[in-house]
């Protein structure tokens, strides 16, 4: 078994494979391996690794849904410290942004004997990965549904103290130009979102990245008639994970449930998994 899965429940650990994709390290999970698949892109928040919460990983696969999760750019298996501070997370943004669809055209390897059904894809992630996914939506894209933990869509609000709505305390107290700032922010490109499916997940008092610049941007969303009732918005308060942003504290079995029936809904896997 490889080490980083050593802490996997062994159902996932038996279908979850280490693989490089397009030089962006790779964690690929499958319900049999023999079957294509729908498949989720996933990518976690900064400071983390793509083997954080296997739990997410194995409801996939027990649904029928394949997982590719990626480490971002100075994390997991490339990690470089420096890269993963609040002063360098626009790097980390434009970095794996531009990533996304080399590693999605790598999931056609042939090597991979088209066990990935790439005519169905969702893309996700929580905070920073969440921030990727979302602005990789304003642009013309190949995915069926989307889900985002703990994110925003609002860079500006979350930057720059005069836009920040739950109070300049909260937001990310960095230094950055707005020119760098703006081509990352999914806000200034609504004009390029295609309307899908869309989940968002978010802790009502994350202390990391505010409810409120979210609900902004999910309302703006709404109010250029991009989505309406295609948007999904569940919250929790008082979860008691850390800073109410790393994952759902006490309510995390649910909120890992209300993700996978949304991809199972969409996504529409004709083979979950059978797993020991």
């Amino acid at each position: 078994m490889i080490d980083r899965f050593k802490q996997f429940p062994r159902a996932l650990a038996a279908r979850a494979r280490s693989r490089r994709l397009a030089d962006v390290p790779a964690l690929l999970a499958h319900p049999d391996w023999e079957r294509p698949a729908p498949v989720v892109l996933w990518m976690h928040g900064r400071t983390a690794n793509k083997e954080l919460d296997p739990g997410r990983y194995l409801r996939w696969i027990r649904a029928g849904i394949g997982a590719c999760a990626v480490d971002l750019p100075g994390h997991g298996e490339r990690a470089d410290p420096a890269m993963q501070t609040l002063e360098r997370s626009l790097e980390v943004l434009a970095k794996m942004l531009a990533e996304v669809d080399h590693v999605l055209e790598s999931l056609a390897d042939p090597a991979l004997h088209g066990v990935f059904d790439l005519s169905r894809v969702a893309i996700g992630g929580m905070s920073a990965g969440g921030m990727v996914a979302l602005r990789r939506l304003c642009d013309p894209h190949p995915f069926a549904c989307a889900a985002v933990e703990g994110t925003t869509g609002w860079l500006g609000g979350l930057y720059f103290a005069e836009h920040g709505e739950a109070g300049t305390e909260e937001r990310w107290a960095v230094a950055h130009d707005r020119a760098s700032v703006a081509p990352l922010d999914p806000m200034e490109h609504l004009a390029g979102w295609r309307p899908i499916p869309l989940l968002a997940l978010h802790n009502e008092l994350d202390k990391i990245v505010p409810l409120a610049g979210q609900r902004r941007f999910l309302e703006a969303l709404k109010s250029q008639g991009k989505d309406g009732s295609l948007v999904e918005l569940r919250t929790w308060a008082k979860t008691g994970a850390p800073g109410e942003h790393a994952g759902f504290g006490v309510f995390a079995n649910e909120a890992k449930n209300v993700q996978t029936e949304f991809l199972t809904r969409f996504l529409k896997p004709e083979h979950p998994g059978e797993l020991n």
